[in-house]
């Protein structure tokens, strides 16, 4: 959700790329509905991991920042990334997997962590600089 609604944001202005502590390649259904209520698409993403972003070719040495949206996260980005100099920030946003029994509290869930990860976005980065908000 973050890196859809980074570039949505914020076009290409800046370089963006989501990474987690594991890959699941296919991204979240929830999280491509409530994103697409929005106007983001995140049909054709795929989620990737850490090591698998260096596989491909992704220096982290070259990224200024990396936004950590959970615990774990944030302890194998600094740990990836001690020898360079970057910024790691951790954002708690919720966690929505697992989260609900039907299928509209599982939408309010990701809902609400899409909203968590819009504020935090806008507070950092500021107005969208495309047309979408």
């Amino acid at each position: 959700m973050a890196e859809g609604m980074m570039k949505q944001f914020y076009g290409q202005a800046t370089y963006v790329q989501s990474a987690g502590v594991y890959s699941h390649r296919d991204i979240d259904g929830f999280a491509v509905a409530v994103c697409h209520e929005v106007g983001i698409e995140l049909d054709r993403h795929r989620s990737r991991s850490f090591e698998e972003m260096q596989e491909w070719g992704d220096d982290l040495s070259s990224f200024d920042l990396i936004v950590a949206l959970s615990p774990a996260a944030q302890r194998q980005a600094l740990e990836l990334t001690r020898f360079y100099s970057l910024e790691v920030e951790y954002w708690p946003i919720l966690d929505p997997t697992g989260l609900g029994e039907k299928r509209e509290d599982k939408l309010d869930a990701y809902r609400k962590t899409r909203d968590m990860i819009r504020g935090r976005m806008l507070d950092r980065f500021g107005p969208p600089t495309e047309d979408q908000t």
